[in-house]
């Protein structure tokens, strides 16, 4: 026996699913041209798959203000940020999040996975308990697991499941820490986060909610769906990362609880962690003004998310249930998933394939997500893509 032997398992999974010379798991971007076209496989093609919703990663400002701290602070920092690792910027960027989300906390981490990880497995610890969706992102999980409270899951968006469990608390709701996702990557859904606050409210519960894909996508103001359904005031911790509408790479949880500052402290993933480099920090604080500044990017987004969604849902694809950038289409097997997706690829789109454990339910699934930088041109032509191959698909 050997410690390698479950990589067989992979590997002959693998084997059966993937034909030679075939994997959607390991795509490599060999040119990028633009938010929107790259070179994949030696052909040019459409972007239809990249989280990038507000086309900020070719951004002029956010290009510059990279490039004039690359020249002036160097690659890296070199350290964490309880050692030599926080720059002004990173200070600088601190406030900026608490001034977008009217919070008197905020604290910057290297990745959006990081920071649910070391923010939820420090806020709760053993004698506390973790409600969570079923349907939670891994970096979720793996915090709920790592913290050493009691986990329990309530199925997803089902607020009387969520009641079920809060009830049956008793005393100990007022040491529980909620956890949902303001829009679900994966099919695109949203969290019935009024209900959910309101929940929260009535039994004395925690409330944190991760807002990566719907920071810069909902709201007034950009600010995700807490501010869309009118409830910051009820959500204790929103987490977020910095690498879907901010079009880089990091992770952030802002609060109005001033204890928050102390997770500065204790929290293992902020101080065993190299913080993000200089001019990472300076493309996300220019692509954070743009979200204020700019709000024709959600206009367009929206135009863009509702073209593709209406146009699949006329077209007769089973697509999740709620219109958002995130548009994922369910395939009734792993096979025809397959086929379609490198078929797609031939006709010049990608898209992300999703199957289990990613995709919820057992579900496989082929997953658009739109941006703001797609012209009405280029969703016409993924709507016709499809339409082409609907056949594969069914």
């Amino acid at each position: 026996m050997s410690i390698l032997d479950k990589l067989c398992v992979v590997s002959e999974a693998r084997n059966a699913l993937l034909p030679p010379g075939v994997d959607p798991f390991n795509v490599v971007i060999e040119e990028i041209y633009s938010a929107t076209e790259a070179s994949i496989q030696g052909r040019r093609v459409l972007l239809a798959g990249t989280n990038n919703y507000l086309g900020l990663t070719f951004d002029p400002q956010c290009i510059k203000a990279a490039q004039v701290s690359l020249e002036k602070e160097g690659t890296g920092t070199t350290g964490s940020r309880m050692a030599n690792g926080t720059f002004a910027g990173h200070r600088d960027l601190e406030k900026d999040l608490a001034s977008f989300y009217c919070c008197s906390e905020a604290i910057v981490f290297s990745t959006g996975f990081v920071a649910n990880l070391g923010v939820i497995s420090t806020l709760a610890g053993p004698g506390d308990v973790i409600v969570l969706d079923a349907d939670s992102h891994a970096s979720i999980y793996d915090a709920c697991r790592m913290s050493g409270a009691e986990m329990i899951r309530f199925r997803h968006n089902n607020l009387e499941d969520l009641e079920k469990k809060l009830k049956r608390l008793g005393p100990k709701a007022e040491k529980t820490l909620i956890i949902v996702e303001g829009i679900y990557s994966m099919l695109g859904d949203c969290a019935p986060l009024a209900e959910i606050a309101a929940l929260k409210k009535k039994y004395g519960a925690w409330l944190l909610v991760d807002e990566a894909h719907s920071m810069g996508v909902l709201g007034d103001h950009g600010r995700g769906m807490a501010e869309a359904v009118g409830v910051e005031d009820d959500v204790d911790f929103i987490v977020g990362t910095f690498s879907k509408s901010l079009g880089s790479i990091g992770g952030y949880c802002v609060s109005n609880h001033p204890e928050l500052a102390l997770i500065r402290y204790v929290c293992r993933s902020y101080v065993f962690t190299a913080s993000p480099s200089p001019s990472t920090i300076a493309s996300v604080r220019a692509a954070l003004q743009a979200i204020q500044t700019k709000p024709q990017l959600r206009t367009r987004l929206w135009d863009n998310a509702t073209l593709l969604y209406q146009g699949l849902k006329e077209l007769g694809f089973e697509l999740g249930p709620d219109l958002s950038p995130v548009v994922a289409i369910r395939v009734p097997t792993r096979e025809k998933t397959l086929l379609a997706w490198q078929t797609l690829l031939d006709r010049g789109i990608y898209v992300n394939l999703v199957f289990p454990p990613a995709a919820p339910a057992g579900m496989s699934l082929l997953r658009c997500s739109i941006s703001a930088a797609h012209t009405p041109e280029q969703v016409d032509f993924i709507l016709e893509t499809f339409s082409d191959i609907k056949n594969l698909m069914t």
